[in-house]
């Protein structure tokens, strides 16, 4: 039923003239050809359909804050929520306004604000943090092999100016307990991990299954924590675009800025796809229609 569907899609999108531009502010994303695109579905069952460059790796950028979350949510259980918020941001993912105005409280873990908050509750937290993570990370994604690109950690680091300063800022607030650089090398190597759409689907499983590990079914995060986290993605997945994302494609997820989205319906699916070109709000262009047509040819939403 899902291949003939992807193959549609794969080749409805590869004929509309959509336009886009890659993160180009992160240097070594430039990089990526802009006609890389792939999507990747898994069903509950463990089953893979996909179309395009499936097994071709790239840059995760802010997908993988929802990883770093889960982790953190799975230490802290409620008490997450003294460091991070659940409310949509509604403006930049990166914009440093709002964190002053609201005395460097993040508005939710999906921002760069968020993440940064977390990334500080796991260096607290863990006897060995970058290691525990990507222990974790490779878990959850089944896949021993994962990592971060070097390459693209090295470009962050020497042209995240904007993220210094938001950690800087919530250090001010007394909202960052350890060391700033610390937390920035963690997160610039957590947003340089990279994954194919093939891994990616399987790994967002966990979030379509009550928080359950597929196929071992050990329990990563309870039932009322998925779905905490998965209302999370939906109202705060996409940047300031969260809500254009629910009325186009019904689904909770998250997206990147190296072009990649992952979203999820409990209990049916999850799908990754990527596509470097991104519009305005950092979201990819093709990403998205591809989401949109998926949900309005199954017939299936959230909604």
């Amino acid at each position: 039923m899902f291949q003939p569907i992807l193959q549609n899609i794969y080749d409805d999108i590869n004929r509309l003239n959509l336009q886009g531009k890659q993160a180009d502010y992160i240097p070594e994303l430039a990089k990526v050809p802009s006609h890389k695109f792939a999507i990747n579905l898994t069903d509950i069952s463990g089953q893979n359909y996909g179309v395009g460059a499936v097994d071709e790796k790239f840059s995760l950028q802010s997908i993988a804050k929802v990883f770093a979350f889960t982790l953190a949510y799975r230490l802290k259980a409620d008490t997450v929520f003294e460091h991070v918020g659940v409310e949509p941001s509604g403006d930049p993912f990166n914009s440093l306004i709002q964190l002053e105005q609201e005395n460097g409280f993040p508005r939710n873990p999906l921002i760069n604000a968020g993440a940064l908050a977390i990334c500080d509750v796991l260096i607290g937290e863990l006897p060995n943090p970058e290691q525990d993570l990507f222990d974790f990370i490779r878990k959850i994604a089944q896949d021993e092999q994962i990592t971060y690109n070097p390459k693209v950690y090295h470009s962050e680091k020497a042209t995240g100016y904007r993220n210094r300063a938001l950690a800087n800022l919530m250090k001010s607030f007394g909202r960052i307990h350890n060391e700033v650089e610390a937390v920035l090398d963690l997160y610039f190597k957590l947003c340089s991990v990279e994954m194919s759409v093939h891994t990616l689907s399987q790994t967002f499983l966990l979030y379509a299954n009550h928080g359950r590990l597929f196929p071992t079914d050990e329990q990563i995060l309870t039932s009322s924590q998925t779905k905490r986290l998965n209302a999370i993605m939906q109202t705060c997945g996409f940047y300031d675009e969260a809500g254009e994302f629910s009325f186009r494609v019904g689904l909770p997820g998250k997206s990147g800025v190296g072009g990649g989205i992952a979203a999820l319906h409990p209990e049916k699916y999850a799908v990754a796809v990527w596509s470097p070109l991104l519009n305005p709000k950092g979201n990819s262009v093709k990403g998205i229609k591809a989401l949109e047509l998926l949900t309005t040819k199954l017939g299936w939403s959230i909604f």
